[in-house]
């Protein structure tokens, strides 16, 4: 699996900033989440000026090497043609909600939209949803991978110098 551009997509709650952490460190390349090119401010309630978030992650993915995780497909499916791998994180809702549970205890007011939105993957029809990322990962012709549950996702962190050897 060539992991020299890879893309991590799933729901909020799912493990991509846990997993492009772990990959971006075993390969020694730049992490880019797709949260700090999207939102403005640390709270999450100012999204950026589109054509300015989609220039940055231009930017990024224009990078030799670089692991790059995030929900928003309206982003993914402009840099996706730089990716050498895509790893999509599809644990189900209620994982992902437990997840963000553990997650955001200090900040009540995003710990309740954070559940909501994602408790809304598999229903929503926009580029962040299910369909939309289930549509991605059909249609890219690099090495994918499917990744079920959180078991599937330690396993293939821990196997990531395996996959770089062979």
């Amino acid at each position: 699996m060539d992991l020299t551009r890879t893309l991590i997509i799933g729901n909020s709650g799912s493990g991509k900033s846990w997993m492009a952490q772990r990959l971006a460190e075993q390969l020694r390349v730049p992490w880019t989440d797709l949260d700090r090119i999207h939102w403005l401010s640390d709270k999450h309630s100012i999204a950026r000026p589109r054509a300015e978030a989609l220039a940055l992650a231009r930017i990024a993915a224009e990078q030799e090497r670089w692991v790059i995780e995030g929900v928003y497909g309206w982003i993914i499916s402009e840099i996706l043609h730089r990716a050498t791998a895509l790893i999509w994180l599809c644990i189900d809702d209620v994982d992902c909600v437990a997840n963000i549970r553990q997650r955001e205890k200090q900040d009540n007011e995003r710990l309740v939209a954070l559940l909501e939105w994602a408790g809304s993957y598999r229903k929503r029809n926009d580029s962040s949803g299910f369909t939309a990322h289930q549509r991605l990962f059909e249609e890219f012709a690099g090495s994918r991978i499917q990744l079920m549950d959180q078991k599937e996702i330690t396993d293939f962190a821990s196997q990531v110098g395996v996959i770089l050897i062979s």
